[in-house]
């Protein structure tokens, strides 16, 4: 529901924050046209892009515990089929996105071939053998069906013991399995590969220009991600304990610079890295993201700096709605093909190649592209939120 205090609120802000960077990171006018500070580190290292999902994750952690306070964090067969049922729901949509976007993909492929409309559409719908099995949505229905059913079955004194066993023992699996390399010798790689096989999954490219099966959002990293989450839950008990907001910000800001100290210290042994969900990734960015809600309680809170917020906090209110619907619009977008000087290109690359960069230039066009973007799913979200719906994944 709408927040209507100043706790949710400053939530709803950061939650909201994460979900426009998130979309505004994904839709750039070109992708070889990106500002540095909007693009993922290519191996080790953080950039203030890497640190939108981690944040949402974060929070998802903390709304996860103020959500599961009404079964007062005892296990019952109704709580857990509405987690089980929510972590199905939100992986399928998962799956439902990475096929829309296959079968555009294939079917604009097929067409280029000159092969009959009806087989086209035909083999782009059944094309399940190339389908990608994980990705962003169903990392967070796996993270957060495993947090739930965790804080309801553990008790939450043994939390921090889990997260800690988790970190290290994936660590240890790195070390000992070229966890670090990025290569097909990684045994992130090597696992995933088994059980998902190479051609359900992401590939990424080398500095050689080769592509290899490394998934960002595979299976094994996602046992970092589920600790990621863990933290985020253990933050949301620790504010949820007092009522005082002086006592939530000192709280938040201790425990996020401990935390991002110790990812940052620990990275000497264990680089910070995206793309395999190092443990000190997880450390660095939780930390980073403690800080900043304590900093955004302070502001809205405390100072009653309001105004601006509401940018954020329509995002916020409805933040997977709009994630999904960003998601499918960008697909659309990219593969429905327009014809223009005779040419056949998709309405993204028009608006992009046709109308912005011949104004603004390379580089100032696609973020021009990407930021008119994040405005169109902010227009969507505020007809919501001016409606009081809520949707709820």
């Amino acid at each position: 529901m709408k927040a209507t205090n100043n706790r949710l609120l400053a939530l709803d802000v950061l939650r909201g924050i994460t979900i426009a960077g998130m979309i505004m990171v994904n839709n750039p006018g070109s992708w070889s046209k990106v500002y540095a500070p909007l693009g993922h580190a290519s191996w080790n290292g953080l950039t203030p892009t890497d640190l939108v999902f981690p944040f949402f994750m974060f929070i998802m952690g903390i709304s996860t515990y103020i959500s599961l306070r009404k079964y007062k964090f005892e296990f019952s067969q109704s709580a857990m089929l509405k987690i089980l049922k929510r972590t199905a729901v939100i992986f399928a949509i998962g799956l439902g996105i990475a096929w829309l976007s296959l079968a555009m993909r294939t079917f604009n492929a097929l067409r280029a071939e000159d092969i009959p409309f009806f087989e086209c559409l035909g083999k782009a719908a059944w094309n399940f053998e190339n389908i990608r099995i994980l990705g962003v949505m169903q990392r967070l229905a796996l993270t957060y069906g495993a947090t739930a059913i965790i804080a309801l079955l553990v008790k939450h004194k043994y939390i921090p013991y889990i997260i800690v066993a988790g970190l290290l023992g994936y660590f240890i699996l790195l070390i000992c399995g070229n966890g670090f390399e990025f290569s097909e010798n990684n045994i992130i790689s090597i696992i995933d590969r088994a059980v998902l096989g190479a051609q359900h999954m992401y590939k990424d490219t080398l500095p050689d220009g080769s592509r290899i099966a490394l998934d960002p959002e595979g299976l094994i990293s996602t046992i970092p991600a589920i600790c990621h989450v863990l933290i985020g839950f253990y933050c949301g008990k620790l504010i949820m304990d007092t009522k005082d907001n002086h006592q939530r910000i000192e709280r938040l800001f201790l425990v996020g610079v401990i935390l991002t100290f110790a990812g940052f210290l620990l990275s000497y042994g264990c680089p910070i890295n995206k793309k395999i969900w190092s443990p000190t990734f997880t450390i660095a960015t939780c930390g980073l993201a403690a800080s900043f809600l304590a900093l955004l309680i302070w502001i809205i809170d405390i100072k009653g700096h309001k105004r601006w917020t509401k940018f954020f906090e329509v995002f916020g209110i409805n933040p997977l709605f709009i994630y999904v619907a960003a998601a499918v619009l960008s697909i659309l977008i990219g593969n429905i093909l327009i014809s223009y000087g005779g040419q056949a290109m998709s309405i993204k690359t028009f608006l992009y190649a046709q109308v912005l960069q011949p104004i603004l230039g390379d580089y100032p066009a696609s973020l021009a592209f990407a930021l008119l973007f994040v405005a169109l799913n902010w227009a969507i979200g505020n007809v919501l939120y001016k409606k009081n719906i809520y949707i709820k994944i």
